[in-house]
């Protein structure tokens, strides 16, 4: 019998002046980047967040506090693949990931597969099981206003059968 569970993921970070943008553990040609104790990661925060949900395993700030030194400047991808093996751990495997980044500028579409890449190869997974997605806020509230960058993400996770091979009855 298998089990199936669901994370939802929600990360946002103030817009910094002369830090890199680093969305899915790509580097974004950018004038400004995102404010953070690590590296600043909004992408990875959000689908570490959803993986640690789906599995009951509490949230990033739980495994990764900004409190401690270790993390300062950390690149995100750490945490996500911490999150992906504590899953893995209990016995689940990421049957898909769905992730949105909202973000007023720069425009983000030219770097889509190169995101979707990276999260996939970090989490061990398929590209078509990858999602990523962008959106502006239409000008409204701190990220319409270009003050901040948020991300949402949500992971399906199954337990009791592998969701790469196919079944069969016999």
């Amino acid at each position: 019998m298998s089990e199936i569970r669901t994370g939802l993921g929600w990360d946002n970070h103030r817009i910094a002046p002369g830090r890199p943008l680093i969305l899915g553990g790509v580097t974004i040609p950018s004038e400004f980047g995102l404010e953070g104790h690590s590296d600043a990661d909004v992408l990875a925060h959000a689908i570490t967040d959803a993986i640690l949900g789906a599995a009951a395993l509490g949230d990033i700030g739980m495994h990764f506090p900004d409190t401690d030194p270790r993390w300062k400047g950390c690149d995100s991808l750490v945490f996500l693949r911490h999150a992906y093996e504590l899953a893995v751990e209990r016995g689940y495997h990421i049957l898909n990931v769905d992730s949105t980044v909202i973000l007023e500028r720069p425009k983000l579409k030219d770097y889509r597969e190169a995101i979707r890449q990276r999260l996939a190869d970090t989490l061990q997974l398929e590209l078509d099981r990858m999602s990523v997605k962008f959106k502006t806020a239409e000008k409204v509230g701190p990220v319409g206003e270009g003050r901040s960058a948020e991300a949402q993400a949500i992971v399906t996770l199954v337990r009791g059968l592998s969701p790469f091979r196919a079944q069969t009855n016999g």
